[in-house]
This record gives C-alpha cells, structure tokens and sequence, in this order.
C-alpha cells in the first residue's frame, strides 16, 4: 500500500488489546517479566494493563496520519471511557458491541437510531432475553446481572460453579431468537445477533475512506470483526483460540496472555507501515 492511503485500525480491548491482573499470563520467572503500564483506573485502584512496548508502538500508531486506530469494545460508553491509551486520542470508538458509535468522545445518533431498528426488526426484545437470563440464573453462582446501553444483557458469575450444560442450553435458546450467548472470564453476554461489531467498522471505513482495514480480537463476538477486516489476528487465549477458529484472512497467534497484545499491536504496526515508535 502506498503512505497516501488510509489504514484503518479496529481492535478489542479486553484480553486482545488490555488485561487485568488475572489475565496477565506472567509465566515467565519475575526478572523476565515486562514492564506493565497501567492504562485503567477503576474506584481508585488499578485495572487493566498494557505492557510499556506495546503502549509505545499503539502511541506511534495513533499519531500517523495515515492510520485510524478504532478501540472496538463490548463495554458500555462509561466502561470505555475509564481507558486512557497512551498517545493522542482516538477520534472513533465502537462501544456496546457496535451498538454505540463515538465520535469525538459523543455518541452519534444516527447510528444509534439505525442499530435500533435493525435489532427491532430482526430478534427478540432484550426484555424477553432479560427475564429468561434472570429465571434461568441460579443464585448459587450468579453475583449480578445487568443490562448494556438498552442493547444486551450480562451476568457476572462464579465461572467455576456454572454448568456447562446450562451455558449449552442458553446459547441454544437465545440462537432461536437471534441472539447470541458469549464467556468472557466471569460474564456470559446474550448479544442481539444483528449486533455486530464489523458494521460499525464498516461504517467509519466509509466516513474515512479507509482503503485497508487490520482487526483483532480473542472472543466469539469478535468473529464478524475479524472476518470482515482485510487481515486480522487472535491471540493465543480466548474463546476463538479454545475452539480452534480461524479463517484464511485471520493469523492466530501462540503468544497469549499480555504479551500476546504486544504482538498484536507490533502486528498492527507492521502492516499499517507505520514508521518504529
């Protein structure tokens, strides 16, 4: 590609991009561990991390010109917003599984308007999804359950009490009725198929004339991303590595854990030509 065109830059947050303690995958002895830079401040302590090469690269990404750098999160606007990414700000930000677009920091409501009437018009309503996850929950293991920008729903759970044939059965109730049902650590999401994080890529490709678009992600509701990108990457951990997923466009990477976000975000260097940060 030459320097004039526009490379655009979509990635997941959690466990692709940032990682909280638990995520961290520090197998290594500790003096070989990497420098950790905290990018994530929740109630006063810290919570999600980079490590400092990474932040470093993703720093001299967003200052090209000639890239897009996209955050591409589940999270809610409020979720996204405790991030602060080293370097200057992204101008777009897909949060809510493509169902909110921001641009400059605010929502835009055409496309929220948009969202809603695709998922009006092709699934069940979230209430419905809404009063089955809570009558189906066992106390035992469910801690909470919430609802995201009016769009989907999540429970946290203790992962380890939860049946595997109840997650079986949920995803196959929730596929009848166009949704989708995700494991991320401790939340399990039901996600309004028609949700999908690759429109909402699509649409600011279009608003900046992105001739390449990158990707990456580690969990089931990243596949359409993925797909949808020219090239795209998953790490070594996650729900798309468990299940062995891949595609002829997507690089499934070995490295997992924090480190596997550095490689990434070198990944995305490489590929947008952006000079060494």
């Amino acid at each position: 590609m030459t320097r004039q065109e526009t490379v655009l830059v979509a990635s997941d947050l959690d466990r692709t991009l940032i990682y909280s303690s638990a995520a961290l995958g520090l197998t290594m002895p500790d003096p070989q561990a990497p420098r950790l830079l905290c990018v994530e401040v929740h109630e006063g302590k810290p919570l999600s991390y980079m490590t400092e090469t990474a932040a470093a690269l993703l720093a001299g990404l967003a200052a090209d010109p000639s890239a897009v750098f996209v955050p591409t999160t589940t999270r809610t606007r409020k979720q996204y917003q405790r991030i602060r990414f080293p370097g200057p700000p992204a101008r777009y930000a897909i949060c809510a599984n493509g169902g909110q677009l921001l641009v400059d920091g605010v929502p835009d409501r055409d496309w929220r308007r948009a969202v809603a009437g695709r998922l009006a018009a092709e699934c069940a309503p979230l209430e419905e999804v809404h009063q089955h996850l809570l009558a189906v929950s066992d106390p035992v293991w469910l801690r909470k359950a919430r609802l995201a920008e009016d769009l989907f729903a999540y429970l946290v759970v203790e992962r380890a009490l939860v049946p595997d044939e109840w997650l079986k059965a949920l995803t196959e109730w929730a596929g009848a009725r166009g949704w989708t049902v995700s494991l991320q650590g401790r939340k399990i999401y039901a996600v309004p198929r028609p949700l999908t994080k690759s429109a909402a890529m699509r649409e600011v490709a279009r608003r900046t004339g992105a001739a390449t678009t990158l990707a990456a992600g580690d969990s089931l509701l990243d596949a359409d991303l993925l797909l949808a990108a020219d090239r795209a990457w998953r790490p070594g951990h996650g729900e798309l590595a468990d299940a062995g997923w891949t595609a002829p466009t997507v690089t499934a990477l070995n490295t997992a854990g924090v480190l596997a976000g550095e490689e990434i975000v070198r990944e995305f260097v490489r590929a947008a030509g952006t000079p060494a940060a």
